[in-house]
């Protein structure tokens, strides 16, 4: 057996750079993208009173794992520490690397056995500063997880068990195999890396980089300080064209204080009470409403319906289990925009492609579940129609924030209790303001639903369902 257990590589590591940073920097700057500072043993670097969390890790770690579970685990329980076990969905009891000469040309493939060293696999999350300076005094990560585990009664820590990739910055394979990976999953790498500038498709560049004309990107790419592709006709990704030596930049600063990646997930949510009086107004106004806009597009409807029967048959409507005001269930009613076995392509596209959505909820762009008749409903807002016949039975308000189902719901249980402290509405704040941006639709969509809880008014109302119609007509 092989072992992979070795000190950090600091020259072979530095060997490479994109904008200015090597491999652990670029780790650090995806995790501070979402609020998260890395603090390692020995690194002289000062803890930022900004961060959100902590991630401690070991030297050699370098880790991409998913934030949502650890956030509701967080959230809910509210522990001084959260110690993560990281299961690593690429172990296989062995991995592959190239082997070439001098001149990087290929020689041959080497399997190398054994998993790479266990204590990588180990890191912990917190938002005590004082708890992220013990660990990066501590000698070692051995003598740092010991004084951790004394000094934290066993009531206010906890463990949990995450799925994701663990690369160990010690070897080079692997820091090439963590950089690819990173390139794959980090859509908005200027987020925190001040020199990275959109190109076309997918790739992002250093501005002192420069494109030759015609080049065609696949996948995502990024592409180092100083490089010229001329005479490329295309790159495929996921690909990283390092920084030129002779043209390596200096790193830059990161402005903590300017990083707002997670700022609605965390933090108190101050809803807004109405009054009884309040109440009972907005629920009368939803039901002169509902009554008058529902006789006037009742001739729709048997237009509607027959166009779905040509297509796909039955069933006209299609009814989802979302969550009303204090967590009751209810069916949102919608007309049918997706195929009969829309479920089954749904499967089919997650096992395909996991980086879908933004956030819980499955999203992609050109969606093959969709009829021809769906484009048209949804493009006219054709299919929210039977929604009023929610409003109707009390399950929903004309103007609310968007009804989602209680999975989804669990993402972040400060959001859950202030969206269900109302009922959700047929049309809302995310509706009319949401940018579309790839990347933000999902933060979007929690800070507008905060933001009317905590502002619900006569007022906003107005503002929302004259946006709405404003949005309906094009303009």
């Amino acid at each position: 057996m092989i072992s992979n257990v070795k000190e950090p590589a600091v020259d072979s590591i530095r060997a490479h750079t994109l904008w200015g940073l090597d491999a652990l920097q670029l780790h650090d700057r995806f995790w501070a993208a979402r609020g998260v500072q890395v603090v390692r043993q020995g690194q002289a670097v000062d803890l930022a009173g900004d961060a959100e969390l902590y991630l401690l890790a070991d030297r050699h770690c370098l880790s991409i794992f998913r934030l949502q579970q650890i956030v509701d685990t967080l959230s809910w329980l509210k522990p001084r520490i959260l110690f993560v076990r990281l299961h690593n969905t690429r172990d296989q009891g062995y991995r592959e690397r190239v082997i070439t000469d001098r001149q990087d040309r290929f020689v041959k493939f080497e399997r190398v056995y054994g998993a790479s060293d266990w204590r990588l696999g180990r890191v912990a999350l917190t938002a005590n500063r004082d708890l992220a300076i013990a660990w990066q005094q501590a000698r070692d990560p051995r003598s740092g997880w010991k004084n951790l585990r004394h000094a934290i009664d066993p009531n206010h820590r906890t463990t949990m068990s995450v799925k994701g990739h663990v690369f160990d910055a010690g070897d080079e394979q692997e820091v090439m195999e963590f950089v690819r990976e990173l390139v794959s999953i980090w859509k908005r790498p200027d987020a925190t890396i001040a020199r990275a500038a959109r190109w076309p498709d997918q790739a992002w560049a250093d501005a002192t980089a420069e494109p030759a004309n015609g080049t065609r990107f696949v996948g995502p790419v990024w592409v180092g300080s100083g490089r010229r592709l001329d005479g490329v006709a295309s790159v495929v990704g996921p690909a990283v064209l390092w920084d030129a030596p002779e043209a390596r930049p200096s790193v830059d600063r990161l402005e903590w204080n300017n990083i707002e990646p997670t700022d609605v997930l965390v933090g108190p949510v101050r809803t807004r009470a109405l009054s009884t009086f309040q109440r009972g107004l907005k629920r009368g106004f939803d039901l002169a409403f509902t009554l008058v806009f529902g006789l006037l597009t009742l001739p729709l409807y048997p237009l509607i319906m027959l166009a779905i029967f040509i297509e796909d048959g039955r069933p006209f409507l299609f009814g989802h289990v979302r969550e009303s005001m204090g967590g009751k269930e209810f069916k949102c009613w919608k007309f049918r925009t997706m195929y009969n076995n829309a479920e089954e392509i749904k499967q089919k596209l997650i096992a395909e492609n996991a980086n879908m959505a933004d956030g819980p909820q499955f999203f992609m762009d050109d969606d093959p579940r969709i009829t021809r008749v769906g484009h048209i409903l949804r493009k006219t807002n054709l299919d929210e129609l039977p929604q009023f016949w929610n409003v109707l039975f009390g399950h929903m308000s004309i103007v609310g924030p968007r009804p989602s189902p209680y999975k989804e719901n669990q993402f972040c249980p400060a959001w859950r209790e202030a969206r269900l402290s109302v009922r959700p509405g047929v049309t809302g704040l995310w509706q009319v303001k949401r940018s579309r941006e790839k990347g933000k639709d999902f933060q979007e969509w929690i800070q507008y639903d905060i933001e009317y809880v905590e502002n619900v008014s006569w007022k906003m109302d107005l503002y929302i369902l004259w946006r709405t119609l404003m949005v309906c007509l094009g303009r």
